[in-house]
């Protein structure tokens, strides 16, 4: 009999208030693809930050290639052939892609030699990444790619990949599966935790479930189908999207030739950027992670000004030099592809999150000059809770108690809460459970029927077609021409996203807005 490469007995570990993982067992072998499919907060990634040496457990035993281990930090787990990719990225802002690797390595390596290995990697691997950037400069694909990179040059015997996928495009997807059936092949385990059942199909030997910490089955993923999944997971199939012929109205978001240079050396220029979203459409955004979207989204947010007057229009006004709380006003609520840190603030509970954006509702009713209602706070926080099913320890739990997915389920629950006339959103259901998913997209596309305007910024190519009426690229920092998503496929966006797509000089979203408007009437 083969000795496995990792074997978990009994492992348990809570929190105040939560049962994180109940007496959890599972065993991987060498050469193996192993998911961990479980909801957002059933318990996944504690039981692989135990593994990780990140956690410690409060019971239960951990064997490693047949010995059993105590895994006290990640130090440890790297010294024994563990290596991990973290859904939140642990990366220094301030220093380089090549510092940052430098760092969890060992230090027998000079730091050239090192950037050496990163570029030479990246080639290999098909994960292009300029080793000398300061990670601050990056888009969040462009940091999960460091990510990647990092675990794959320790060589690792056991990789642990939380989420890896949630920011890449299919052509990058397809290339790492590559690059993890090769690991497999030569003998490394992989630990694979992601919400994407197709994936785990395609990529899986064995899933092991999880639901509310405690492990419900095991199958082999390939003998499944995504319902059975789903049935295991959360205990029933996935609700369907209902949608309905979009009904126009008028335009809410005009954006007429917006350029703007690079706001860094390492940043995007935008070129000509023409975009139009009315009253009652999903128009989405497609494009590879660091081809402008960054870029875009700050000037739409009001996070960059530096719009010439004129080129960025809410109604009929122009907010090109508008700030966000003036955009705000106006009825545009923005969620942001990073959630701690932009979305929320890590160390506030949940009832102060509400603060950052929907400070102008709580102001208590017996006080002037800005005096806050607490219970009414914790009330709205608990309602967008109840609303959005995202579990936590109540409107006072700290932003960063919570997994990746409830916390997105949350942000995005405080924005469609707000009940905004524009709602822009990137990555809506980046990290979040298929169930969490079909949730927020119906959200979404309930707004859309309300008569809001909503623009999606996704590298979900399955996403961005479910929920988009119109649809663009986005490319080295230029727009294509929207296309109804009756005459989008993948092909064509595929080959879009590499910038190989028709340019306009007249107005291609009014033409298509009308063209799609006359097909649906």
């Amino acid at each position: 009999m083969t000795t496995s490469r990792l074997e978990l007995l009994g492992v348990c570990k809570s929190y105040p208030g939560v049962l994180a993982n109940d007496a959890v067992s599972l065993t991987v072998m060498p050469g193996e693809v192993h998911a961990v499919l479980g909801e957002n907060g059933a318990g996944k990634s504690t039981l692989v930050k135990i593994i990780y040496g990140a956690v410690k457990p409060d019971a239960g035993t951990v064997v490693f290639n047949g010995q059993p281990v105590t895994i006290r930090n990640p130090q440890e787990a790297r010294a024994l052939g563990i290596s991990m990719v973290f859904q939140h990225f642990s990366l220094f802002d301030t220093i380089t892609v090549a510092e940052n690797v430098w760092l969890g390595l060992n230090k027998r390596l000079s730091l050239p030699e090192v950037s050496h290995s990163i570029a030479s990697k990246a080639s290999e691997y098909g994960l292009d990444i300029d080793p000398t950037r300061p990670v601050h400069t990056l888009s969040v694909g462009e940091m999960q790619r460091v990510e990647i990179l990092r675990a794959l040059l320790t060589e690792p015997q056991l990789l642990i990949l939380d989420e890896p996928t949630s920011v890449l495009t299919p052509q990058a997807v397809e290339k790492l599966f590559v690059v993890l059936k090769t690991l497999a092949g030569r003998g490394c385990s992989i630990l694979y935790i992601s919400h994407k059942l197709d994936e785990i199909r395609q990529l899986c030997d064995v899933c092991t479930v999880l639901r509310a910490g405690r492990v419900t089955g095991v199958c082999q993923p390939a003998l499944e189908s995504n319902a059975s999944l789903s049935r295991l997971m959360i205990g029933a199939e996935l609700p369907q999207l209902i949608r309905h012929a979009p009904q126009l109205g008028a335009p809410v978001l005009q954006v007429r030739n917006l350029s703007l240079p690079r706001g860094d050396q390492f940043g995007v220029d935008l070129g000509g950027v023409t975009l139009e979203v009315r009253a009652g459409e999903v128009v989405g955004i497609a494009g590879v992670s660091g081809n402008g979207q960054k870029e875009l989204l700050y000037a739409l947010s009001g996070e960059d000004v530096r719009a010439e007057p004129g080129s960025i229009r809410i109604g009929q006004t122009d907010v090109s030099g508008l700030h966000p709380g003036d955009r705000r006003q106006l009825g545009l609520h923005f969620v942001p592809e990073e959630r701690l840190g932009r979305g929320a603030v890590p160390t506030l509970g949940l009832a102060h999150n509400l603060l950052l954006t929907r400070n102008e509702s709580i102001s208590h009713p017996g006080f002037a000059g800005g005096w806050i209602g607490i219970r009414k706070l914790e009330a709205h926080a608990a309602d967008i809770i109840r609303r959005f099913n995202v579990k936590a320890a109540g409107p006072r739990a700290a932003a960063r108690s919570l997994s990746g997915g409830n916390l997105q389920k949350f942000i995005v629950g405080r924005e469609i809460d707000a009940n905004p006339k524009l709602f822009i959103v990137s990555q809506p259901t980046w990290g979040v459970d298929v169930g969490a998913a079909a949730q927020i997209r119906g959200e979404i596309l309930a707004l859309r029927d309300a008569g809001c305007a909503v623009l999606v910024v996704s590298e979900e190519l399955d996403e961005l077609f479910e929920l988009s009426d119109r649809l663009h690229v986005i490319a080295r920092g230029r727009l294509s021409p929207s296309v109804p998503i009756s005459e989008a496929s993948i092909e064509k966006i595929g080959e879009w996203m590499s910038g190989l797509f028709p340019t306009d000089t007249g107005m291609p979203d009014a033409r298509m807005t009308e063209q799609g408007g006359a097909q649906h009437a």
